[in-house]
This record gives structure tokens, sequence and C-alpha cells, in this order.
């Protein structure tokens, strides 16, 4: 039983409409909105922990920009990436054919604006996961957990499924049991890279109101999460000349999430965090977008100032 909360009735049903809808495509998840200027909020299971997939790197990118506005960090440093060496993904520098010379502040670039994978494990060499929960804690996110790199996603696929991508999907989509476990341990809430709604939501009100870390580190992450090209789901039913969408996908096997603040003048500031696990073994699933934009749009007519 999935616990609903909002706080109105009206909030309430909306809810409770986004987990039917949900639930109808196949969809297991937690979501939270909130509207970072009252304080509303409404969702559903927002304190269920989830693996992040790419969505880890929104934690990541905070606590990169926090040790450069601190001066721990040189992000003019450069690092030269192969590509028989590089770390597996859809996009960016691991589709290169040539070595590439990259400084650390455009890989982070490339983290958020394409979700980078090769890009996101450099800067997990000079900012190790460890590190990274350790200063996540440290501001009081005790439910966003960081443990390993990208590359190890893929590296648990290569094991599981000698590389097989369409069976690590299948399996995947029917491996995961209600309380987080999963038989890949990349995907297990115990030893994954993990997150709640709630966990997410309250990072991002906390950077969009300048509460955690520097300003010029809180600054450059909403910069960063303003340059995502991914538009198909939180943005899907919300973006307009008048409404900015600022957020972060993550995307492996079956799972499909977006986080970020829709910004507008008829919207006031609303963070959300749409977390999802499919149980249908496809790797294209539009309608499974569409219902995270449908979400995000629901919330934001309700929470709107």
């Amino acid at each position: 039983m999935a616990e609903i909360l909002g706080f109105s009735p009206g909030a309430l049903r909306t809810a409770q409409e986004i987990h039917e809808r949900w639930i109808t495509l196949g969809l297991r998840g937690a979501f939270l909105a909130r509207n970072i200027d009252t304080g509303e909020e409404l969702g559903f299971d927002a304190e269920r922990p989830l693996p992040l997939s790419s969505v880890v790197k929104l934690p990541q990118a905070l606590v990169v920009c926090d040790l450069a506005a601190r001066g721990e960090l040189d992000l003019t440093q450069a690092a030269t990436l192969t590509p028989d060496t590089v770390t597996p993904g859809p996009t960016g520098i691991a589709r290169f054919s040539c070595p590439a010379t990259v400084a650390a502040a455009d890989l982070l670039y490339l983290t958020m604006a394409i979700s980078d994978n090769a890009a996101a494990d450099v800067l997990f060499d000079l900012v190790p996961p460890a590190r990274v929960t350790e200063r996540l804690h440290a501001w009081g996110y005790d439910d966003l957990v960081v443990r390993h790199r990208m590359r190890a996603l893929y590296d648990a696929v290569a094991r599981w499924t000698d590389n097989d991508m369409r069976l690590a999907l299948r399996m995947a989509a029917s491996a995961t049991t209600a309380g987080g476990g999963h038989t890949l341990p990349v995907l297990d809430v115990d030893s994954g890279n993990v997150g709640t709604p709630r966990g997410l939501v309250g990072l991002l009100e906390d950077v969009w109101t300048d509460r955690v870390s520097l300003p010029a580190a809180t600054t450059r992450v909403r910069q960063l999460l303003g340059t995502s090209v991914v538009r198909h789901r939180l943005a899907a039913e919300l973006a307009s000349d008048s409404v900015r969408v600022s957020s972060k996908t993550g995307t492996f096997l079956h799972t499909r999430h977006d986080v970020g603040v829709v910004e507008g003048d008829s919207t006031g500031r609303i963070a959300v965090a749409a977390l999802t696990e499919s149980t249908v073994p496809a790797e294209i699933q539009p309608e499974a977008d569409r219902a995270i934009g449908r979400a995000a749009r629901l919330a934001v007519e309700v929470l709107r100032d």
C-alpha cells in the first residue's frame, strides 16, 4: 500500500491519480513535489529508497562544485581519455573515436548536460564516491548514498548476462523485490547508489535557496541543471517560453527517473523527484516517460502559487 501525501484534499487526489496511472503502466516507484516557497507538497512513498542510476550525478555535481568553490579542487585541470579505457555509455566521450583531453569543468558540463558516464567517472577519480557520500551526510542528506562509479553498472551487467543488455533488461524488470532488494547488487538499495524523493527534493530546495555549500557552488549547480538536453520526461508537458525546467534524468535497464525544479511566473518554484522502476521488459517505453511528465504537470498545477 502506497503512502499517499498531500497538503489538501485536492493534493491527495492528485497524488493518488499519479500513483494509479503509474501502476496501470507497470511502474513501481516514488514521487514527491514541493513548492519551495510555501513548503506545500504532494506525492507518495517519498521516503522509499531507490537505485539512482544517472541521477547520482546531481549530488556528485554539488560536491564537486562545493570543493571547487572552497578552493579544494581545480576545475581547470585536464584529463586525457582514450576510447578503449573510458566508461561505457550511450552519449558523450564513450562514443569518441580518438583520445580527448578535457578540463574538469567541461567534464562536469558533459556529465550534467548529456549524462556522460565517462565524464562522470573521471570526476569520481577526483572526488571518489565515499567522499561524495561523506559530504552529503555532513550536510544532512542521510538518505542519499553514493557507493560506486558509473562503470560498476556496466561491469555488473557484463558479469550477470555476458554483456547482453536485452537479457539484463528482462531480468532487471522482474528481479526487484518490494523491499528494494535485487539480484544485481548495483540495483539493490543496500549496495547500490540510492536515494529517496524526499532527500532529492530537499537537496534541490537547498540548492535553489543557497542553504547548502556556498553560493558560488549552488549557482553553478543551478546553471548545470539548466543545460540538460533530455526534455521528454519532467519537462514534456511543462516546457514553454514562460516556464523553465532544470533537471537531471537517470536511465539504466528498468529504471527511469527525473528530478528537477520548475520555475515560472505562473508556477513559482516547484522541486520534483520522480523515481520509477518498470516491470515491463522493454527498452523504449514512451508512455512511462510521458507518465513522469504528466505527474510533474499535475503536481505543478496543484502546488503553484
